[in-house]
């Protein structure tokens, strides 16, 4: 029956919705990258998109951690999107390690206003604050500049202008500095909820430099005097959990960390999240240790090659050598887990997520060499337990040479042994997820499931003619099922709708044979 209400005697136009939901595929390789950094937030999560925008916010490349080194290489191996999240000894890390000493964050009053440093580190001690006065009569109005002294001279940082202290206005320098300044804030890191002001407008100009501030014991996963300390705070509440703020994220890197018990944490967080893990080996991994102790990450028995949640995750093998920009380019020895991500995000840009990012087309740029050049024969010994090479060819130069999860040792006979398969169909479940939410609370009828077949169908259907299936047909590529059959009164009547989706999986080409025979005659 026509909603229009009829008034008229006439034509009435009415637009009558088609049913279609498009459901858009997800993004596949925004990395979250997990280590020490001497500045940048230790509460949230921070998104950057370019290695300007990391240095701004984390200080950039620092000797005493692999993660700048890491997001450097992902970003100059095509990488667009990280997460960063900053771990830093914290109360919590001295609890777990009573030698442990925290990070501080550089604080100083200034024109009787309390003034903190945006994160804590031994950074926010080169801040100098300035507070002047407007020289117009009866104004109340003054400005604020941020500045950063170094060896080298001071360098502006930030300028404001106009700013009040009363409360009502839209320019209270509280909201003003909290909400835009990248330096320094009026919310104290010891007591967050704590009430800021009020304040007096300042008589004169003043200036302070910030002091206080700490790093902490760095944070150096390969550090052997505080492997605890590292785990305390990469697993507590302002560790990996901090990625609960990220809505999504596909790629995992803690550079340069080993630890079999934390990376089988990892992996199972990754499975919660549809996400996909890439783990470094330890740095004194070598070929005949990987060989011959079967323990890829240092210890006997490896739990986290083994258990359910492997195959949300990859191990590449051996560190690289990359040029060191703060001394001068010399070489040094760098987990690869961060070109290996930009690899992912290449790959995933010019063919898709269900290509192996591995072979000729996964050439590794900004490489000086590797740890250990591997021969045919000892890349035949690792691949099998599911080890992905990194090799040199003098054609192709540095490439990755393996497409297997922690999984896809011979001996387990996985379905997710190959990597592309299983990060094809983590982008295929979350896609879904976001784009069947308009189903719950609809009338669970047969209209409905026909609008999901149609919606769903669409989906992989799209994947179909980019090439993300095997079979020559979609009868033979995919199927997706939601009728009667799969949703039977019982299940109905519990509020649920099944839907059930099938694809056939590309495999990738792992191993080439050519046969040569030689003809028998003219």
């Amino acid at each position: 029956m026509s909603s229009i209400p009829l008034s008229y005697p006439g034509v009435y136009i009415q637009e009558l919705s088609n049913g279609v939901n498009t459901i858009t595929g997800v993004a596949t390789s925004i990395a979250a990258f997990i280590g020490w950094a001497p500045q940048g937030s230790v509460t949230s999560p921070t998104l950057v998109e370019s290695w300007t925008e990391y240095q701004a916010a984390f200080g950039g490349l620092n000797a005493n951690s692999f993660l700048g080194y890491a997001v450097s290489q992902f970003f100059l191996n095509q990488g667009t999107q990280a997460y960063i999240v900053r771990l830093a000894a914290n109360s919590d890390t001295k609890a777990s390690v009573p030698t442990a000493t925290v990070a501080e964050t550089a604080d100083a009053t200034i024109a009787g206003m309390p003034i903190y440093a945006s994160s804590p580190g031994l950074w926010g001690n080169s801040l100098v604050v300035a507070v002047t006065p407007s020289t117009v009569p009866g104004s109340t109005s003054f400005s604020l500049t941020v500045s950063l002294t170094t060896t080298t001279g001071t360098t502006l940082l930030e300028s404001y202008s106009n700013l009040t202290v009363n409360s009502n206005s839209s320019q209270y320098v509280v909201a003003i500095i909290n909400n835009d300044s990248n330096y320094i804030t009026f919310i104290n890191p010891a007591a967050p909820t704590a009430s800021i002001g009020p304040f007096t407008t300042p008589a004169a100009t003043a200036t302070g430099t910030l002091g206080g501030g700490l790093d902490g014991d760095i944070l150096d996963p390969t550090d052997a005097n505080f492997p605890g300390e590292f785990s305390a705070t990469l697993l507590g509440a302002n560790g990996y959990q901090l990625l609960e703020q990220v809505e999504i994220f596909n790629l995992l890197c803690v550079p340069a960390y080993s630890n079999a018990a934390d990376i089988a944490t990892l992996q199972t967080y990754c499975a919660q999240r549809r996400a996909f893990m890439i783990v470094d080996p330890p740095q004194s991994m070598t070929i005949s240790q990987l060989n011959m102790a079967k323990a890829p990450l240092g210890t006997t028995g490896d739990g986290s090659f083994s258990l359910s949640n492997a195959a949300n995750s990859a191990y590449y093998f051996p560190w690289v050598i990359v040029p060191d920009l703060l001394y001068g380019g010399r070489a040094k020895l760098c987990p690869p887990s961060g070109c290996v991500a930009g690899i992912y995000a290449s790959t995933d840009a010019d063919f898709g997520v269900w290509k192996a990012p591995a072979g000729i087309n996964a050439s590794i740029s900004g490489l000086l060499g590797l740890q250990y050049t591997l021969s045919d024969s000892q890349n035949g010994l690792l691949n099998p337990h599911a080890i992905n090479c990194i090799r040199q060819f003098q054609t192709y130069g540095t490439v990755v040479w393996g497409a297997r999860t922690m999984d896809g040792d011979d001996q387990v006979g996985s379905q997710w042994k190959y990597i592309p398969i299983r990060r094809l169909a983590l982008y295929i479940e979350s896609s879904l997820y976001y784009g069947t939410q308009w189903v719950v609370f609809q009338p669970n009828d047969e209209t409905l499931w026909g609008q999901i077949r149609l919606n769903v169908g669409t989906f992989m259907q799209g994947l179909f003619l980019q090439g993300a299936f095997a079979g020559k047909s979609k009868e033979t590529a995919y199927f997706v099922k939601c009728d009667g059959d799969n949703n039977p009164d019982s299940s109905t009547a519990l509020g649920i709708v099944n839907i059930l989706v099938g694809f056939a999986p590309l495999y990738p080409a792992e191993f080439v044979i050519i046969q040569i025979q030689q003809i028998v005659g003219q």
